[in-house]
């Protein structure tokens, strides 16, 4: 089909050319292609935009590959962070892991060296034997101990006479009338109760000591500063009863670092003279693992609290006397048991074949506290027991 042009020639138009329309000058006329861009390798054409003159892309492949890319990139950045992410997390496991194969090598060798120095010494069977027949009859007065124990002030002068006693006897008594009636506050350990200072109390009592008074904590106590603040009001207490303006706290076990936190945390070093520790975990006890609750969690080595008390503490002005014994089976390490700090005054009592329960009735362990509490401010027994002393006590 031919039609004429606007510049007098005529133009064959052939429809339907696989390419589209192809225009022809066949009269002398010049020929005008319409400008057309494609890709070099579909050949594929795009038409010319006819507002902006720029061409517009006809493609559809083209976005789809923009947006696979977009997409690779995307994943590439994820698995980039997850792996990161992964080697980290690794790298703390096998620190964690090699800490705990170190804390579980360090009480295989703890319990390897107590089950060596218990059943392979007569000293250590013998220690053994004690603590079975403490615990068996510590056992039948527990239910005794539940009961509230209320403070007697009338005996603090009804212990002092001597008519009834032996030579030797008397030579044992408090001759310091104000040692003798500072009055002693006991405190037990977990799971416990005042029944395990039977034969300690009454050592006390013989001695001279007027006024020892037991407490009972709650068995549900889940918080050692709790514990403490606690223990705060029944020093108050029996600070009113007595008149006295100060008094000696002794501990056993849990109870001497909870009286510990109550007297250098909590001021009670204005209140508390004296605090003796009987096998009390002032380093902590992998023991604690075993039973891992709130208040076990904070007789963990290294735990918070015990990181706490570990603070100096260069007003501290109470004398701590500490008794350990390297046959303790609840404090691992057994040294855990002593106290160093440099700025509390610690004086210092190592036993060797003493059960955890039996230092609370242990012969030698009351000998020592009773006649470290008969002086109360005595420079000569601070020096006088260089073997047995911590080497942190001062002096």
């Amino acid at each position: 089909m031919s039609v004429p042009d606007d510049e007098g020639g005529v133009v064959d138009s052939i429809v339907g050319h696989p390419v589209g329309a192809v225009d022809r000058m066949r009269f002398g006329g010049s020929r005008r292609p319409t400008p057309t861009t494609g890709d070099p390798v579909t050949g594929r054409r795009e038409s010319p935009d006819p507002v902006g003159g720029t061409a517009r892309p006809n493609h559809p492949v083209t976005p789809a590959i923009n947006t696979a890319l977009r997409v690779v990139n995307d994943a590439t950045s994820t698995v980039t962070g997850t792996v990161h992410s992964a080697t980290g997390t690794f790298a703390s496991a096998t620190g964690t892991v090699a800490s705990a194969t170190g804390t579980l090598a360090e009480t295989v060798a703890g319990a390897a060296r107590y089950t060596a120095r218990t059943f392979l010494s007569p000293a250590g069977l013998r220690g053994l034997a004690v603590e079975a027949a403490w615990c068996t009859a510590h056992a039948a007065s527990y239910p005794w101990g539940l009961l509230r124990e209320h403070v007697r002030t009338d005996g603090t002068y009804a212990h002092y006479r001597t008519d009834s006693l032996s030579p030797t006897q008397r030579s044992l008594l408090v001759t310091d009338m104000t040692a003798a009636g500072t009055p002693i506050l006991l405190v037990h350990g977990i799971m416990d109760n005042r029944s395990v200072f039977t034969v300690f109390r009454r050592a006390l009592r013989r001695r001279g000591f007027g006024v020892v008074h037991a407490v009972n904590y709650s068995v549900l106590t889940g918080d050692i500063r709790l514990a403490a603040h606690d223990l705060r009001r029944h020093v108050d207490r029996l600070r009113e009863r007595t008149g006295s303006d100060r008094v000696h706290v002794v501990g056993h076990s849990l109870g001497g670092l909870i009286a510990r936190y109550y007297v250098q945390r909590l001021g009670g070093d204005e209140a508390v003279h004296t605090l003796v520790t009987l096998g009390s975990p002032h380093g902590g006890s992998l023991a604690a693992y075993l039973m891992p609750t709130p208040l076990t969690r904070q007789v963990m080595p290294g735990s918070e609290l015990l990181a706490e008390l570990a603070e100096p503490a260069p007003r501290c002005r109470t004398r701590f006397l500490v008794v350990w014994s390297r046959m303790d089976q609840l404090i691992v390490p057994q040294g855990n048991a002593r106290l160093e700090h440099s700025d509390l005054d610690v004086r210092t009592l190592e036993l060797a074949d003493v059960g955890h329960m039996s230092l609370s009735m242990h012969p030698r362990a009351v000998h020592w506290v009773a006649s470290s509490l008969a002086r109360l401010d005595d420079p000569v027994e601070r020096s006088a027991v260089p073997p047995s002393r911590s080497p942190s006590a001062g002096g």
